[in-house]
């Protein structure tokens, strides 16, 4: 027993540690944003039905004494792909679709070794079976998950701020070397074992309504993990803390529900579900105003992790015999996969906003009903207590699709991609009317719709703004060669004039498209006979491979929503903006930010590289919104110029124990602002 739970616990850990070691390594490459670990949670849904269904088809289609020798074959093919390390072949070009390139990279770096690992717990716990002539072992599974939930919360809190990723990537493959020994041992111990009664013919065969719900319980919860983890990491950052959170909280209802059928009670969890689908459903409506992230987060988290404890919890109630038990699991596992591909895959590329979350919560609440229905020896209680809970996903249902029409009345257009959501909103309430870029939750920049106002830059970019004084100084010495990361709504460009060239980097298309069509900003810059260059792709990857390009100015304001590109924010990051600096030039970036103090960051990088860094923040006025701007690269000289004369310089603080970020480490732990935005 004790050798079939190390193995099983051994590549549940290896399994779930893979998860967020490769997506952190290939993150750079795909523009950092949190839609690289949404892909590759349902590219690991599919190679966990893979594995199952592996696990079905050897158990039941493959004699007992050629099991074995099958699995060790895999074993010895999964081995033979180590190390676990992305080849630099994979790093995108600009025109590349990122969501296929992300699953190619996957499946040849870690397809293999993910599924054996996969098929491990479902094929022990027969072979356990036929072993020992024992029942079903459900302990194995809630065992396998505790590793599982081991090795999430394992990586970001112990190993990545201790270990470079390459580091853990070599000492996974070992690990999973181990693991493949003990796997052989395993199957070798069980080729002769006889096939007790519980595994051959226990059990009625399940109907076909009930195999469904083995299905549907299970692809509701797995959509809902993946729904809840956009709203999360959009607004905040694409790290794996925020990823793993999600995940292991879904993984530990199936601890608790597969560790003791008593853990889940209809009547005393029915409550708690409705509270959850109401919280998650206010939290959805109200997602374009600025909530605090101290109740925010852990309403989402709780919210997720009641409603998988319903789901996970009806499961167990209709777990079947042993005969049963791999196609159980293996349905489990289509459910998880089909739930993710749905709601990380289909939905971004489907619908232009997140409707996909309303939908779900929708369907839950039909769920819940479904299991009120079922339940026995409510007596007289029991019909009215139905009829409320069939009131209430009505009324759920109407106030989600109320939410979503009143959006949409807003919005002048809508659009949604691998990036993120991005909407266009007109603000004719004031004197000043504008029209406002939003990407996620945030505003990124607004042009004022009265024509003679129309090239003021405004918002974070107006004249009196950090980095407006910086381009007004540099204007003042005659054309200048300007490098932009990140476009938005082209507000920068208005800065541009005859004879100024601007080098822009852009990695997504659908904001190209909006600033050139809903916005006038490039257009008039154009007009003014200023050189636009458009670069399209991920702008380090960009710049890494240009020679250096003499940048009087290199602006970096490439934030997705509140989200952080960490990969350009690193020392090596600001070393190759270096590189591109003329010999006068000045690095700008733009910090301002609701939930993350980012200057620590920018003065620790500034100062591992020899380069002087001062902090500008301008507060709020009719037509510049409140900002921070660190510049980095000029002397104390340059501070003397009129332009800053009534501006907030000040020197960046930074706590002497931050490391800063390198491409093989960063932690938002001691940047995280716990307060109300």
């Amino acid at each position: 027993m004790i050798l079939y739970a190390v193995t099983v616990v051994a590549s549940a850990c290896l399994l779930f540690l893979i998860q967020p070691l490769i997506t952190r390594m290939i993150l750079p490459w795909f523009g950092g944003t949190s839609a690289v670990w949404i892909t590759a949670l349902a590219f690991f849904q599919v190679c966990l039905l893979c594995g199952y269904s592996y696990a079905h088809w050897l158990s039941t289609k493959v004699a007992v004494r050629r099991q074995w020798l099958i699995h060790f074959v895999l074993l010895v093919a999964a081995c033979a792909l180590l190390p676990v390390v992305p080849s630099p072949a994979w790093r995108p070009e600009a025109a590349d679709p990122p969501l296929l390139r992300i699953l190619l990279l996957l499946g040849a770096t870690v397809g293999l070794p993910c599924v054996v690992l996969s098929a491990t717990s479902p094929l022990l716990q027969v072979w356990y079976m036929r072993s020992s002539g024992h029942r079903v072992p459900l302990w194995l599974f809630a065992w396998s998950n505790a590793g599982s939930l081991a090795a999430l919360l394992g990586f970001p809190l112990l190993l990545e701020p201790v270990f470079a990723t390459q580091t853990l990537a070599w000492a996974w493959s070992a690990a999973f070397a181990v693991f493949a020994v003990l796997c052989a041992i395993v199957a070798w111990r069980s080729r002769s074992a006889s096939t007790p009664a519980e595994v051959s013919a226990g059990g009625p065969v399940p109907e076909l309504a009930e195999m469904g719900l083995w299905i549907l319980y299970p692809a509701a919860a797995s959509a809902l993990l993946t729904a809840s983890t956009v709203q999360l990491t959009a607004n905040v950052a694409p790290i794996p803390l925020l990823w793993v959170v999600p995940l292991a909280l879904y993984l530990l209802t199936f601890i608790l529900n597969f560790g003791s059928r008593r853990v889940y009670e209809r009547r005393l969890w029915f409550p708690f579900v409705v509270v959850a689908l109401g919280c998650l459903a206010w939290l959805y409506a109200n997602s374009e105003t600025h909530q605090d992230i101290r109740y925010v987060i852990p309403l989402y988290l709780a919210g997720l992790f009641i409603v998988c404890m319903m789901c996970h919890g009806e499961l167990v109630m209709r777990a079947p015999a042993g005969a049963y038990l791999t196609r159980f699991y293996l349905l489990i596992a289509l459910g998880g996969a089909l739930g993710g591909i749905f709601a990380g895959i289909v939905a971004p590329l489907t619908f232009d906003s997140c409707l996909e979350l309303p939908l779900l919560l929708i369907v839950l609440g039909e769920l819940a009903l479904l299991g009120q229905w079922h339940r026995r020896g409510a007596g007289a209680m029991l019909w009215p207590m139905r009829i409320v809970m069939l009131c209430g996903v009505l009324a759920l249902a109407g106030f989600l699709l109320r939410a979503e029409d009143r959006n949409r009345q807003y919005n002048l257009l809508m659009t949604r991609n691998f990036y993120g959501t991005l909407a266009v909103r007109d603000h004719t309430e004031n004197a000043q009317p504008r029209r406002s870029l939003i990407h996620g939750t945030i505003r990124h920049g607004y042009q004022f719709l009265d024509p003679a106002r129309r090239d003021v830059p405004a918002s974070y970019y107006g004249e009196d703004s950090g980095i407006g004084r910086v381009l007004r100084k540099r204007q003042a010495q005659g054309p200048m060669r300007v490098g932009l990361i990140g476009l938005g709504a082209g507000i920068l460009t208005a800065y541009a004039r005859r004879d100024d060239e601007f080098v822009i980097y852009e990695i997504n298309q659908a904001v190209v498209d909006i600033a050139q069509r809903e916005f006038t900003f490039l257009s008039d810059a154009r007009r003014r006979q200023a050189k636009l260059d458009l670069v399209m792709g991920d702008a380090r990857l960009s710049l890494e491979r240009q020679p250096p390009q003499h940048f009087d100015v290199l602006i970096l304001d490439a934030f997705s929503s509140d989200a952080i590109p960490m990969h350009l924010l690193t020392r090596e990051a600001f070393a190759q903006y270096r590189r591109h600096l003329s010999a006068n030039g000045v690095l700008a970036v733009h910090i301002s930010n609701r939930y993350l103090d980012l200057e620590p960051v920018c003065a620790r990088a500034a100062q591992q590289l020899d380069m002087p860094a001062r902090l500008l923040h301008t507060a709020m006025s009719a037509t510049t919104d409140a900002s921070d701007w660190v510049i980095v690269g000029p002397d104390e000289e340059y501070w003397g110029d009129p332009v800053f004369a009534n501006a907030t310089v000040e020197p960046l603080r930074m706590p002497a124990s931050f490391a800063g970020w390198t491409d093989q480490y960063s932690s938002l732990w001691p940047l995280l602002k716990l307060r109300a935005p």
